[in-house]
């Protein structure tokens, strides 16, 4: 099936059930975290194109639109949008950490990071399609906040934490072997020692070592490999922090960043990681030993976006 079906003025994405605004930047220009709320407010208000459901995107939706093999903009080959703005786009996720900013990512080559709700930055309106039960998980998150970073009362706010939008996964989530934890929600099977090397590594030493995994044919497997950052990505839970994983993970010797077997097409020198502070996804040099290994086995749920190959080892 095609994944982009064009509806008039929307996009409905068919592989998440989410239908876009065709022009991505309809707001015309940025805005802070809160006028883009009641921008949303406003576009119900009026019914834009017949409904009155659209909302700012939580993060995890706005990740989903993602293609970590474009830049500028960073979206799926054969795309339909308009108009859309090479820079930051807010989220209606706020950062658990530190609830005065907010996460954004960046539509000219993906980047997710958070900054101050007084900040300005562009706004793409969504809705789950009426025919359709999204296949984005939730985020997590079940707070709302306000600018200054306090906890408000969620009903109106349109916010991450009022809608909760999304797939609940199944619970128990993860499920503990003797070397392993198994994630339900995505079908993946991950170390539980999340730091298998004991130390920081370059990039290419990450495939290096997982080579050697396989060769071993360690805890009776040799189909370990480095995962892709939206594999990275699916671990985190916006409710937490320090690390940003679910608080039922089972995980242990979690560090603070992970390279991910996925080549920034920015810079082929640099590569996806993950930040396990906050759950910020930025890159890193590929030739530096500044990131951990956390090999992986299993095939991703097709409910999170295609996996980009490794290339340019």
């Amino acid at each position: 099936m095609k994944r982009f079906l064009e509806q008039d003025k929307t996009v409905l994405d068919t592989q998440t059930g989410l239908i876009w605004t065709k022009n991505a930047s309809l707001s015309d220009f940025p805005m802070t975290w809160n006028e883009a709320l009641t921008f949303i407010e406003e576009l119900n208000h009026s019914e834009l194109y017949g409904f009155d459901d659209w909302k700012l995107p939580n993060r995890r939706e706005l990740f989903s639109l993602m293609s970590r093999e474009a830049i500028n903009p960073s979206l799926p080959s054969g795309h339909p949008f308009v108009n859309v703005f090479t820079g930051y786009y807010w989220t209606s996720t706020s950062c658990a950490r530190l609830p005065n900013q907010a996460w954004y990512i960046h539509l000219g080559g993906a980047r997710v990071f958070k900054g101050m709700k007084y900040g300005s930055y562009m706004v793409w309106p969504a809705r789950i399609a009426d025919h359709l039960d999204s296949q984005v998980f939730r985020t997590g998150q079940r707070n709302c906040y306000n600018e200054n970073g306090d906890i408000v009362d969620c009903h109106n706010t349109g916010q991450d934490g009022e809608l909760q939008s999304g797939l609940q996964s199944n619970h128990p989530r993860f499920i503990e072997d003797t070397y392993t934890v198994n994630d339900n929600a995505t079908n993946l099977t991950w170390l539980k020692n999340s730091n298998y090397y004991n130390g920081m590594l370059d990039w290419k030493s990450a495939f290096d070592l997982i080579e050697k995994m396989n060769r071993d044919y360690k805890y009776g497997h040799n189909d370990w490999r480095l995962p892709s950052i939206v594999e990275l990505e699916s671990l985190t839970d916006m409710s937490q922090h320090s690390p940003a994983l679910p608080v039922d993970h089972l995980f242990v010797n979690v560090q603070k960043f992970y390279w991910s077997s996925t080549t920034s097409m920015y810079d082929i020198n640099y590569a996806w990681v993950l930040y396990t502070k906050d759950g910020a996804v930025g890159v890193g040099y590929k030739l530096l030993s500044e990131f951990y290994l956390w090999p992986v086995r299993g095939k991703l749920s097709k409910r999170f976006s295609p996996i980009q190959s490794s290339k340019f080892l």
